[in-house]
């Protein structure tokens, strides 16, 4: 009896297994051969890579889109989508097929921004939201989203990311360091950073100290690191807030960012929104 080789299957079973693995790897295999080219432009390997809730998004778009497959609609949701009138945008990761999201300024809970003396409210240069959020000017800066865990990919590690910018006239946010902070359910935790690194000797110290303190007063949660701030490929600043675990379960995220220690003024940071990605 001769041996069975892959490309024996039928194609709709050739698809369903393609379907067990990635997108990536779904469209490395097209080049195998004709039947496998084939089997990656099935609709059924797509469906599988796509979200179980994609209709429910395609539905908060606020452009509406166009797809001729599957495949076609996948990539177009690859790229960051307005949804939710504009505060939000969603994507799919196109190597994981994890969802990612990214909440608005204006989907934020930010201390003192109704108040024109303390925040301006515009739009930001090359900025995915129609307005972002400046700060003009507090002494107290806290800013903080929230957003229920069933509406990521379960069974994934998620970061969270606060996206901002200095403006030029910036002052008054380097001289303490600013907590950040995840929360879900009963873990919790705490890091620091700051928003422009600190050279001087007298920056150290107060550095040491804030993070003694910070030490001193955690209990029951992860110990606090320092987070560098990374600047991203379209020039915006990222601050990684915390890493959590998405069980699927029903359960909402605090993310947090804030520096409430020092009562010296601040003033020209440019708030975009804080991005939630899969780090697996």
């Amino acid at each position: 009896m001769a041996a069975t080789s892959i490309h024996d299957l039928p194609e709709d079973c050739l698809a369903h297994v393609i379907a067990f693995t990635s997108p990536h790897n779904a469209c490395e295999s097209s080049i195998v051969s004709t039947m496998f080219r084939n089997s990656v432009e099935s609709d059924l390997v797509w469906d599988k890579f796509l979200p179980y809730d994609y209709r429910d998004i395609i539905s908060k778009l606020v452009s509406p889109i166009e797809f001729s497959s599957k495949k076609d609609l996948f990539f177009k949701l690859s790229t960051p989508l307005l949804i939710d009138g504009g505060n939000k945008t969603f994507a799919i990761d196109k190597f994981t097929n994890k969802k990612c999201y990214m909440l608005s300024a204006r989907e934020l809970s930010i201390s003192w921004a109704s108040n024109h003396l303390c925040w301006s409210w515009k739009p930001l240069l090359h900025s995915r939201f129609y307005e972002g959020a400046e700060l003009v000017m507090v002494s107290w800066l806290e800013i903080q989203g929230k957003i229920n865990s069933q509406m990521l990919s379960k069974n994934t590690t998620y970061g969270a990311y606060l996206i901002v910018k200095l403006a030029r006239r910036a002052f008054g946010l380097d001289l303490l360091p600013s907590e950040v902070s995840i929360e879900i359910g009963d873990y919790k935790s705490i890091g620091t950073t700051y928003l422009r690194d600190h050279a001087s000797k007298k920056q150290k110290l107060e550095h040491d100290y804030m993070q003694h303190k910070i030490d001193g007063s955690r209990s029951g949660v992860c110990e606090a690191e320092e987070h560098v701030v990374h600047i991203r490929e379209d020039g915006w600043l990222e601050v990684e807030l915390g890493e959590f675990y998405c069980d699927g379960k029903d359960k909402e995220v605090k993310m947090s960012f804030k520096e409430v220690e020092g009562e010296h003024l601040k003033g020209g940071l440019l708030v975009e929104g804080i991005e939630l990605r899969p780090k697996d």
